[in-house]
C-alpha cells in the first residue's frame, strides 16, 4: 500500500511547521490563532502517524527490528512536541522536553535515513 516515504515525510515536515508557528503565535500572543494552529497540528500528528504505521507494516520484514525502533522513537517525538506545546500555553517549564526533543527527533532523523527504504542512504 504505502511503499514510498514521500507522504510520510510531507505530513512530518508541515507537522514540525505548525508546530513552530504555534509557538510562535503564542510567544506574539495571539492565543486565539495558537490555539487554531494547534488543532490542525494535531491533525497532522494522526496524518504522520498513519503514514508512519504504514510504512512499517508494510517494511517491518526488511529490519523489523530497526523499524520499531524508528517507530517507538517517532511516536515519542509527537508526544514530546504536543507535550511542549500544551506546556507552553499553560506557561509552564519546558526545558527538560525540549532537550529530550532535539535529541529524539535527530534520532528518528537518522534512523528513517539510515533504514533501507529511507529516500537518501547517506550513513549506509
Amino acid at each position: 500500500m504505502l511503499h514510498r516515504t514521500d507522504a510520510h515525510i510531507t505530513t512530518w515536515v508541515i507537522a514540525i511547521i505548525l508546530f513552530i508557528v504555534a509557538l510562535l503565535l503564542h510567544k506574539a500572543g495571539k492565543e486565539r490563532g495558537a490555539r487554531i494552529v494547534q488543532m490542525i497540528v494535531r491533525l497532522f500528528y494522526i496524518l504522520v502517524i498513519v503514514t508512519g504505521a504504514l510504512l512499517f507494516f508494510n517494511n517491518q520484514s526488511v529490519d523489523p527490528a530497526l523499524y520499531g525502533v524508528k517507530l517507538l522513537v517517532g511516536l515519542i517525538v509527537i508526544v514530546l512536541m504536543e507535550m511542549i506545546l500544551v506546556r507552553t500555553m499553560k506557561k509552564k517549564g519546558t526545558g527538560i522536553l525540549w532537550l529530550l526533543f532535539v535529541i529524539l527527533f535527530l534520532a528518528a532523523l537518522y534512523l528513517g535515513l539510515k533504514l533501507p527504504l529511507g529516500p537518501w542512504h547517506p550513513f549506509s
